[in-house]
């Protein structure tokens, strides 16, 4: 080789190093641990033992991952140890129509999402590293971003330590004396629950939803430091000094003093009017070991503050320059206050209502939660398109993605110390949660989202609320930036710088049928108010919601990752077996329209009560474990679903709503429609002169009526009352479905009404009216006549459907986890064509003309009756049982005609005109030709039917 080629290819060699010794160090001095890694189970939990960290380990898998991702484990079995409670008393254990999910090569499970692999207990991981030449001297650290869940550490065989944090990195120091070349790290990481019990059903660690994983996700690096740096940094915003308090730990590994110099300077990176803001220097002695640092930062004349409408970001980047080389770190921060004034929160002093759901790492592609913005940022713009500004992590903390996205959006976040557990008895999850809680805070305390704290969901124990009391009180004395209370749901305490509570909602667990949706009227005029007027500290309704919708089938091809919906496969099952699959569609288009009026509902109640501080639903999406509770207008994986849109959802949740205050929905003609406009208004200023209209459509889109209310300048609040609305209805000369729509500068919002004749004709004569299937029935139905069977409440055998509670509202949570909590059933389906009901005008869904006949009502189990039988309305049933109930019907029994209602249309007619007006049309339709049935029922079935 010639000199000139010699010379060529030393350059090229040189480039080459070059590169790849770029690629190794990184810009930051950081290198990426991602990768093949090493692998063995441990299942007999003897590596430590059998010092495995001295061993080369023969698999391989891919990190960041997971055990389950990468195949590894054991089979789905009924020996499974599953990591939450799976109601072992429940039928999918103990019922013999569950047998052939249970056998060995067929196991389906109900109660959650089914993994492709499951395993619990210890598992290791190692991978070589290359220490570069230019990394000699500097401070070396290992950086785990999300581990399942307790990580000890081995170097080159040396144990370096142990991490068990949940909600935060595992941070492993290596030291400075790490000599540069090949080095080789092992990593057990075990996922039981041992000494520490945050609790099986919390979402950290729970089977219930992200899956109790082992593995390492995220960001993994090995980085490199100088031996004097900054290890913590905490940024205190304060709006009305405007500055920005700076807390630095300088960690100095020279063993003696050093004079250090800090270049401290803020920019603001997200927003408009952006201000250069000029650097701070600041020379400071950084002693042995740590030095804590306090300095104060001014953010100029006029700082951009950060809230929902106007999420103004900074980044505040310190520079560290010492005798050991420079040394760089950076945060996110937002110039906000979190604060509350009374019973409401505020945001830099302006009152702000929280509207959130919450989020219980749902993530059925990789059974754990993202850990990339652009993720995260997806979920939150859905949100806010659904008029949400809030997210509560029920008993977890999301990754760093999650604050970042939530940083850009907008949205305030409620954070839990990954735990729902028993507390305050001394057991080590006490100490856990202080130290839960501080990584967690050391963190993210810095983002601007990151708003409140709690230790987690529903204590249990019997000092828990003495512990809670201490845990708030350390924290709010600590760090005042963000707020914090006891425990989710409960208890509610003094201390608490706010509540969550399940009070202030239509329906509590065990509530069912006393809920005001099945006992007494429909109406629009009830709130929270007396309840929360006890405390006065501002209220959040604690899992708000929890109306269930039948499952979506077509969901089932999303699936593509590592769980699978092998409960919808049971329940796809069932309804095959009853011969109802072709009726799935319609049951979810149908229940999912009772859920949203049901949610509707529940939300406009919180906007009516005055003072409540703002709810947390459970949940905008599906939540796929504890039995399968299908709650969410959006199935697991953020999509929405196809019978409300989020224009629609954002009439009756969003910053600003208008209300409909009335004691009633349904009238007859003789009535005048009454009720109170008023609004919830939390936008980010107020409405100026604004003159409020409201309009009465007929279904055809006919304005039957209008008006304007007074015009008026709208504060930021709650309770805002705006005029009333007093319509005769005299002019209703027919049965109608109506639509009142209120506008408040382009805020819409609509409530449907029914109005029926005040004087209905009485039936044919020819029509046999009976609550019973007496002798003058059998009578009739023997010579050829009709007779209308309209059954009073209660009056079905138990096996014939007696022992279905059927309430207006759908199924709440679900009945495998609730053990069978009534309501039963999911509303109602019809064909709103069928002349049976052409005097009663309805949709093919429920909706609150029926929720009188609900009450009233039994369902039917129509293949004890007759299985041809095709109801004119339809009870949807529960997925897990899947039965064919009817609500109406109709049959030949003898020689004559047969139409059985039930609903009882009988009892307080006089006081209940959907009864009355529903009985006249399925009488007038008894009375023409087109009553014609074409199932033939025996007399004993009939008969059957009752008690």
């Amino acid at each position: 080789m010639n000199k000139k080629n010699l010379s060529f290819s030393l350059t090229i060699f040189l480039l080459l190093l070059g590169m790849f010794s770029h690629a190794q160090s990184g810009s930051n001095g950081q290198i990426s641990l991602a990768g093949t890694w090493a692998f063995a189970i441990d299942s007999l939990d003897k590596g430590v033992t059998e010092k495995w960290f001295l061993l080369n380990l023969k698999q391989r898998v891919r990190l960041p991952g997971s055990m389950t991702t990468n195949g590894k484990g054991d089979d789905v079995s009924l020996k499974t140890p599953w990591t939450g409670d799976t109601r072992t008393d429940g039928p999918w254990w103990n019922d013999d129509s569950y047998a052939k999910y249970r056998q060995p090569g067929n196991i389906k499970i109900s109660f959650w999402l089914q993994p492709g692999k499951v395993y619990v207990g210890p598992a290791w991981y190692q991978k070589e590293i290359i220490i570069p030449q230019n990394w000699s001297g500097k401070r070396l650290e290992i950086f785990f971003e999300r581990c399942h869940w307790e990580t000890i550490l081995w170097l080159d065989g040396r144990r370096i330590g142990l991490q068990n944090a949940l909600g935060a990195p595992h941070i492993f120091d290596l030291g400075a004396d790490l000599k540069p070349g090949k080095h080789k790290i092992t990593v057990r990481v075990d996922n039981r629950i041992k000494d520490i019990d945050p609790g099986s059903n919390a979402s950290s660690v729970s089977d219930n939803t992200q899956t109790n994983w082992n593995g390492i996700v995220g960001k993994m690096t090995l980085t490199a430091r100088s031996q004097i740096y900054v290890s913590d940094m905490q940024l205190y915003p304060d709006i009305k000094q405007k500055n920005v308090v700076a807390k630095l730990k300088i960690a100095n590994l020279t063993n003696k003093p050093a004079t250090v110099k800090l270049v401290l300077n803020a920019r603001q990176w997200q927003g408009q009017n952006k201000e250069r803001l000029p650097a701070m220097i600041k020379s400071v002695t950084a002693d042995k070991d740590s030095t804590w640092v306090t300095l104060t930062y001014p953010m100029g004349a006029k700082p951009a503050l950060w809230d929902e409408f106007t999420p103004n970001l900074y980044k505040m980047t310190l520079q560290l320059r010492s005798e050991s080389g420079l040394d760089e770190t950076s945060s996110t921060f937002g110039m906000r206050k979190f604060s509350s004034r009374g019973r409401r929160f505020t945001v830099n002093d302006r009152p702000v209502f929280l509207r959130g759901t919450l989020e219980c790492a749902i993530f059925p592609l990789t059974g754990y939660p993202a850990t990339d913005e652009a993720s995260w940022a997806r979920i939150f713009s859905i949100c806010k398109s659904y008029g949400l500004n809030h997210m509560r992590f029920h008993s977890w903390c999301p990754p760093q993605a999650a604050f970042d996205a939530a940083d850009k959006a907008g949205i305030y976040l409620s954070v839990e110390c990954s735990a729902w557990a028993a507390i305050g008895d001394g057991r080590p999850i006490d100490q856990y949660l202080y130290d839960e809680s501080s990584r967690i805070i050391e963190e993210f305390g810095n983002h601007p989202s990151f708003c409140m704290m709690l230790y987690g969901n529903e204590p249990a124990g019997a000092h828990a609320a003495e512990y809670l009391a201490r845990f708030v009180q350390y924290w709010q004395s600590k760090d005042p930036r963000h707020l914090y209370s006891s425990g989710a749901g409960w208890p509610v305490i003094s201390q608490s710088d706010f509540n969550v509570t399940y009070g202030p909602r239509i329906a509590t667990w065990g509530d069912g049928p006393n809920s005001v949706f099945n006992n007494g009227i429909p109406r629009t005029d009830y709130n929270w108010s007396s309840i929360i007027e006890q405390w006065p500290q501002p209220t959040i309704s604690h899992e708000l919601g929890q109306w269930c919708v039948y499952p979506d089938f077509n969901e089932v091809k999303k699936y593509t990752g590592v769980l699978k919906p092998k409960n919808f496969d049971i329940f796809y099952d069932r309804l095959k077996t009853h011969h109802l699959e072709h009726l799935a569609d319609s049951f979810f288009y149908a229940s999912g329209k009772l859920q949203v009026l049901c949610y509707k509902a529940e939300i406009e109640a919180q906007f009516r009560t005055k003072e409540i501080a703002g709810f947390q639903l459970l949940d905008l999406h599906d939540f796929p474990g504890q039995g399968t509770a299908l709650v969410g207008v959006l199935d697991p994986f953020w999509n929405s679903k196809p019978y409300v849109t989020a224009k629609q959802y954002r009439q009756f949740c969003d910053s600003t709503v208008p209300l409909f205050v009335s004691s009633r929905l349904v009238y007859v003609n003789s009535d005048t429609l009454q009720g109170d406009v008023e609004v919830a208004h939390f936008g980010r200023q107020p409405i100026m002169k604004v003159k409020p209209g409201w309009q009465i459509k007929n279904k055809k889109g006919k304005v039957l009526f209008k008006g304007q209310l007074e015009q008026t300048t709208i504060e930021v609040g709650a309770g805002v009352k705006l005029g009333h609305i007093s319509q005769p209805l005299a002019s209703v000369q027919t049965p109608q479905q109506l639509s009142l729509e209120i506008n408040i500068a382009g805020h819409r919002n609509n409530w449907d009404l029914f109005v029926y004749p005040r004087h209905v004709p009485e039936p044919d004569k020819s029509i046999y009216i009976t609550q019973a299937l007496d002798d003058e029935a059998v009578r009739r139905l023997n010579y050829g006549g009709n007779v209308l069977l309209t059954i009073k409440k209660g009056a079905v055998k138990p096996e014939l459907g007696g022992n279905i509670q059927v309430g207006f509202s759908p199924i709440f949570w679900n009945l495998y986890w609730s053990r069978n909590q009534p309501p039963h059933t999911l509303g109602i389906l019809c064909n709103p064509d069928n002349p049976a009901l052409a005097q009663f005008p309805t949709e093919y869904h429920s909706n609150f003309q029926w929720q009188d006949g609900m009450i009233h009502s039994n369902a039917l189990l129509l293949d004890s009756i007759c299985s041809d039988i095709q109801p004119i309305v339809r009870v949807i049933d529960d997925w897990y049982t899947v039965r064919p109930l009817g609500l109406i019907f109709e049959c030949r029994v003898g020689k004559g005609k047969l139409l059985v209602s039930g609903i009882d249309l009988l009892t307080d007619k006089e006081n209940r005109p959907e009864a009355r007006q529903l009985l006249y049309s399925l009488s007038t339709y008894m009375a023409t030709g087109k009553f014609n049935p074409t199932v033939k029922v025996d007399f004993e079935k009939i008969k059957n039917i009752f008690n």
